[in-house]
């Protein structure tokens, strides 16, 4: 959040409010300054004395774009925002933009691109930064343009635009793009390096440079050719208007790159899915071929994507702030995960005192101010989450007049802010196509920063009132206002006129940005991640509980998507991302430049590491994915604290909790209660919190149901399953280890059953010893015996042949694997498969080993496959089917990871694997 966090002393009152139902296109704003929503309203215009989006020395401003997206939405709070928000007067083109693997900034004589490899450590070493730097610029001979504007973008590619009169250019440039798509007309093609270039290649129409070390080849249209005169490189067009630029990972990749050179990218576009416990998302680019008829194209991916994708990848790498990115050879790629869970609150449990949890409740319930004094919308908000996590508390103890007081007080404070006209309310700004509260704090009026964070802590207690309440959220009552802040900040149309697609969301950096300007020299930054979480997780539960799954399932790809990237680049779960230098094992902050242990308000390590964690609520149960990086964070917190928490002690006691429950239920115990609250939380929801996990034990990531609220908790050997089911009659829940789960209509159901034998059942456990490997629901290899015996679903090949080549494989895996190669040994395993009685159906297994575990997997044996017959029960394929291909040669294992994938590589229907047994394993050769 780029604004400081303690309590303004002082805001002003405004007033307006913003409307309609659904998630269509906007109609036109009437001429009243009210537009009725349901039965809320919002004002189309700002109230009397406030401001909307201005430049830092206070002048308004209109989105810097071209006539041909004058009418689009412009999305702000994205990575190259600054192209269309002027937040300085002085810079009519843009602040450094980060793409990753290149960097860029628009100037008057074109795009300035450069590609950081080297980290740099500034702020007392509280910083990391690969910081832009030109290496070279692209435009056109003579040009001058006096501004930059946005012209078109997609989900994660722009161009931007400059005209001078006489010369005009575009370029093309996107996430994860080695290429620079560039057209223009007025001018010979130009490249201007920041020192005189080496060249290592010239062909004509291509050429080879390097520039301070980095490699580069400009591809000009057939029949032009490159000419270099010192630093300036220039190719006639020949009466084309095309010419490309990219960065290579390497001088041996020329050839490679020039066959995608002139498919010049037009669209990006992310799709996804949820079902049953999975999430899915495809991320496709749209091409147009300049020359010849090659439609492909080369994209980097980032290390939250390559960790969840069988899609084939090359050997190409880029650096970047997000650790090593890695190029694949099409126009689109998939990537597969267990879906983060949501709970409306952690189940009843009989580590909670129902006495003493009655006590705190009514200590909130009774305050003289339950909101604390909030005015503005983001401490309304977290008065609203405040109040909102206590309610399913409080009707699980049967307290049902607590319960429906709270809910009174939300809907109360709810509707006044979604009622235009008052002291506090919405405004529609035309211009930006945005939706304000007033009063506004942090900058959401002037900077169109934070609105997902606000908004989300409004949508989510909208979303516990709807659970007990469901016509309070109908679209011709309150609904209707919900949905428009969701249209604000989450917007999954890209047809809506009236706001972006996704303003707060980057899907292909796969989390959120604050700043709705991007004017940094760092780029854009996100520093709360959990706040961006808490409105995806409220989706998940407005979504359920008013029966609309495309919203319940956009916030299960969101929450998912930003939950792997949390624990990759705020917490470096993997230590696969922080530059050794940068000497921290989290971020506060994470910058388009890298990351920072700080946060835009204090320095104080309790907040560092605390922000990243409030609100803590059901749909906080990712965190506990991570279990090693938790106490890596809270050694770190205590070290640089000089002592446990104080300050905000028990948001951090709630977040050791996801991993040591008896430790964090240690330290409440020892407070004794004597303690203030951070501002959002409550003695009622930490007790309630910490006493249940340490009774249930931690959440346990392995293990999904098939609806999105669902969860299961492991302590020693037993697991408690968890599911709230929002409809009106009941279901059964299924989980991924094969467990079943009735739950009544409109209630939360909780059983137990056997799991881990591991007595601190974790996530992320000490290196596995032995090499023998089990194979576990959920997509788990361990050595540890015991198992529940259970089956996975091996997808149909639907009629195709996938011989040697993944097809919706099941994936296993296991991480942090030390052991020495035996000499001569060779990999084996023995799994039960069962076709039933389909006819002609084949499965197929591949090994593959990452020896250091720097996701990079050095070793890949791909096996026959093996005919299942049409009789039910189990059949045994082994690895005596015998190798049809391998590459690379075994080698030992240093925090290696070791991968087994289980797919139809022919048949048209399904087949199953069982798991949980020593009849299925996979066997290394290693001591």
């Amino acid at each position: 959040m780029p604004s400081p966090r303690t309590r303004p002393a002082t805001v002003l009152l405004l007033a307006s409010a913003l409307a309609v139902v659904g998630l269509g296109p906007a109609a036109t704003p009437a001429a009243a300054a009210t537009v009725p929503v349901g039965a809320g309203s919002y004002s189309d215009t700002r109230p009397a004395g406030t401001s909307g989006p201005t430049t830092n020395t206070g002048t308004p401003v209109t989105p810097k774009v071209t006539a041909a997206a004058r009418n689009r939405p412009v999305p702000t709070n994205d990575w190259w925002s600054s192209l269309a928000f002027q937040r300085y007067g002085d810079n009519p083109y843009s602040t450094p933009m980060y793409g990753h693997p290149l960097t860029y900034q628009a100037t008057a004589g074109g795009l300035d691109v450069g590609y950081p490899t080297t980290p740099v450590i500034t702020g007392d070493g509280r910083q990391y930064e690969f910081a832009h730097k030109r290496d070279l610029t692209i435009g056109l001979t003579g040009l001058n343009s006096p501004d930059t504007k946005a012209d078109h973008w997609s989900d994660w590619t722009v161009t931007p635009y400059w005209s001078d009169g006489t010369r005009t250019l575009r370029t093309t440039i996107g996430h994860g793009s080695p290429f620079v798509y560039a057209k223009g007309s007025g001018g010979n093609a130009q490249i201007t390096t920041a020192g005189a270039p080496t060249v290592f290649a010239d062909q004509g129409n291509v050429l080879g440079i390097t520039v301070a070390g980095h490699h580069y080849a400009l591809f000009a249209p057939t029949g032009s050719d490159w000419n270099v005169s010192g630093s300036t490189v220039t190719a006639g067009l020949g009466g084309k208007d095309y010419f490309s630029v990219a960065v290579l990972p390497s001088t041996g990749a020329l050839a490679t790159f020039k066959k995608y050179a002139y498919s010049f990218v037009t669209d990006s576009k992310v799709t996804w899915n949820y079902s049953g416990g999975t999430v899915r998302a495809t991320y496709t680019l749209t091409t147009e071929a300049k020359e010849g008829s090659e439609r492909g194209t080369l994209q980097a991916l980032y290390r939250h994507q390559w960790l969840h994708t069988t899609d084939a990848l090359t050997s190409y790498t880029y650096v970047s702030p997000r650790g090593t990115m890695k190029v694949r050879e099409s126009t689109s790629f998939t990537t597969t995960q267990k879906a983060a869970a949501v709970l409306p609150a952690l189940p009843k449990s009989g580590g909670v005192d129902t006495a003493r949890l009655r006590g705190y409740l009514n200590d909130v319930v009774n305050a003289s101010d339950p909101f604390s004094g909030a005015v503005d919308t983001y401490w309304t908000g977290k008065a609203l989450g405040r109040l909102a996590q206590l309610v399913p508390v409080a009707d699980q103890i049967g307290e049902t007049g607590i319960r429906d007081r709270m809910l009174n007080l939300m809907k109360g404070r709810l509707q006044d802010w979604f009622t235009a006209g008052g002291a506090n309310e919405f405004s529609y700004d035309q211009a930006w196509k945005t939706l304000t509260g007033y009063p506004a704090s942090y900058g959401s009026d002037t900077e169109l920063n934070d609105h997902h964070f606000h908004y989300g802590y409004y949508v989510y207690a909208a979303a516990i009132i709807a659970q007990y309440d469901p016509s309070w959220a109908a679209d011709s009552a309150w609904g209707g206002m919900v949905k428009t802040l969701v249209r604000d900040t989450a917007n999954p149309s890209r047809t809506d006129s009236a706001f972006p697609f996704l303003r707060g969301f980057d899907v292909y950096a796969g989390h959120g940005w604050a700043s709705g300007h991007q004017g940094f020299a760092a780029g854009n930054n996100q520093e709360s991640s959990s706040e961006s979480t808490n409105l995806s997780a409220a989706l998940v539960l407005w979504g359920s509980a008013t029966g609309d799954t495309s919203l319940r399932d956009l916030g299960a790809f969101l929450l998912t998507t930003e939950s792997e990237s949390i624990a990759q680049y705020w917490f470096d779960a993997d230590e696969q991302v922080f530059p050794s230098s940068f000497g921290h094992d989290t971020a506060g902050m994470v910058w388009g430049s890298g990351a920072a242990y700080s946060t835009w308000w204090t320095a104080n390590p309790e907040e560092i590491h605390g922000i990243n964690v409030l609100p803590v609520t059901g749909g906080s149960l990712h965190l506990g994915g991570e279990k090693a990086a938790i106490r890596r964070n809270i050694a770190e917190m205590e070290r640089e604290n000089g002592g446990p928490a104080v300050e905000w002690r028990d948001l951090l006691w709630e977040f050791e909790s996801f991993a040591d429950p008896a430790s964090a239920k240690a330290k409440w115990d020892a407070s004794n209660g004597n303690y203030t609250p951070e501002e959002g939380e409550s003695k009622a929801h930490t007790y309630h919190w910490i006493n249940t996990l340490a009774a249930v034990g931690a959440p346990d990531a392995t293990v999904t149901g098939d609806i999105p609220t669902s969860a299961v908790f492991t302590k020693g050997t037993t697991r408690t399953y968890v599911a709230h089911n929002h409809g009106s009659s009941a279901r059964t829940v299924t989980f991924s280890d094969g467990k079943t789960l009735s739950v009544p209509a409109r209630s939360t159901a909780t059983s137990t059953g056997s799991g881990s034998t591991d007595p601190d059942p974790d996530p992320d456990p000490e290196p596995p010893t032995g090499d023998t490997f089990q194979l576990r629901a959920g997509g788990v290899l361990t050595t540890a015996t015991g198992g529940t015996a259970g089956s996975d679903t091996i997808p149909s090949a639907n009629g195709a042949n996938h011989d040697g080549t993944p097809y919706q494989p099941l994936v296993y895996e296991v991480r942090g694997v030390n052991g020495t190669l035996t000499s001569g040994g060779q990999t084996s395993f023995r799994l039960q498969v069962d076709a039933g009685t389909a006819v002609g159906l084949g499965q197929q297994a591949r090994v593959s080993y990452d020896f250091t575990g720097d996701g990079t997997f050095d070793r890949t044996e791909t096996y026959h496959y093996f005919a299942t017959d049409p009789v039910t029960g189990w059949e045994e394929y082994t690895g005596a089917r015998g190798l049809k291909s391998a590459t690379g040669s075994l080698s030992n294992l240093r925090g290696g990871t070791v991968r087994l994938e289980v797919w139809s590589a022919i048949g048209n229907g399904a087949s199953k694997l069982q798991t949980g047994t020593d009849k299925s394993v996979v066997v290394i050769p290693y001591s």
